[in-house]
């Protein structure tokens, strides 16, 4: 099974032919979809697409960079949103100190706040970090329990980072970056994971993988994902579609129905 673990299909760059890029993903081999929300409003309309798609989950949270602006009964509004049957995680949400659009500390509590609500609703995180490794990954550790776990995702940390998550629970998503020429340190993460640890995304229409690069992704172009990740573990690409698909179903349960 080949699947998108994370993408932003319900974005307004795919508005004038979603359903033509949707059926090319599905063309290309691409089996299941998780559209993952960055605020509320975002959130209700990855909701909203899942709901019309069978082949299609949603997640719920609040970006990092969006947490200067969320109300303050958010994630009461989070809780809600997750109630529904195709959201199976919370996230986007974590760490983001390369841009400055909410401060640290509010990044911080938001973080804190998602890491206890998908504790307590037993879900899995959707982790976003940019330059914020240590600190990011030092609240996951203090929050850590039987039921904590989830994806780093969009993977770009060293291979100290990507071990440390791992202990923590935590699957590594690898995006079109992964192709990218100048990613030679995150090629060698990739080459030294874990093959049960692996997941694919395209973080779509964001990252494009090569040859596509600097143009719109979308969901089809994670099967250039794969081939790459495929290459630098020297396994041949059904293999790893295989593995990472199984990967994406114990990750996502409601994926395998």
């Amino acid at each position: 099974m080949l699947v998108d673990t994370h993408c932003h299909v319900h974005h307004a760059p795919f508005d004038a032919d979603r359903d033509q890029v949707l059926q090319r993903a599905r063309d290309a081999g691409v089996e299941r979809f998780v559209a993952v929300g960055c605020d509320l409003a975002d959130s209700t309309q990855a909701r909203d697409l899942a709901r019309a798609h069978d082949d299609m989950v949603f997640t719920a949270g609040i970006h990092p960079t969006e947490t200067a602006k969320a109300p303050q009964d958010g994630i009461e509004q989070l809780r809600q949103l997750a109630q529904h049957p195709k959201c199976v995680a919370i996230g986007e949400c974590g760490m983001d100190f390369y841009h400055t659009d909410s401060e640290p500390s509010t990044q911080r509590a938001w973080f804190a706040d998602q890491i206890e609500l998908a504790k307590v609703l037993d879900k899995p995180l959707v982790v976003h970090v940019r330059d914020a490794w240590d600190d990011c990954l030092s609240l996951l550790d203090q929050k850590q329990s039987d039921t904590l776990r989830g994806i780093i995702h969009c993977f770009t940390g060293t291979w100290e980072h990507a071990c440390k998550a791992m202990e923590l629970g935590f699957w590594i998503s690898l995006s079109g970056i992964v192709t990218f020429h100048n990613a030679r340190q995150l090629q060698e993460v990739a080459a030294r994971l874990p093959l049960e640890r692996i997941l694919l995304e395209t973080d779509c229409p964001y990252l494009a993988p090569a040859p596509h690069r600097g143009k719109r992704n979308e969901p089809a172009h994670v099967s250039l994902v794969a081939r790459k990740v495929a290459q630098l573990q020297a396994l041949s690409a059904e293999e790893l579609m295989r593995q990472t698909g199984a990967n994406a179903r114990q990750v996502f349960p409601a994926l395998a129905s």
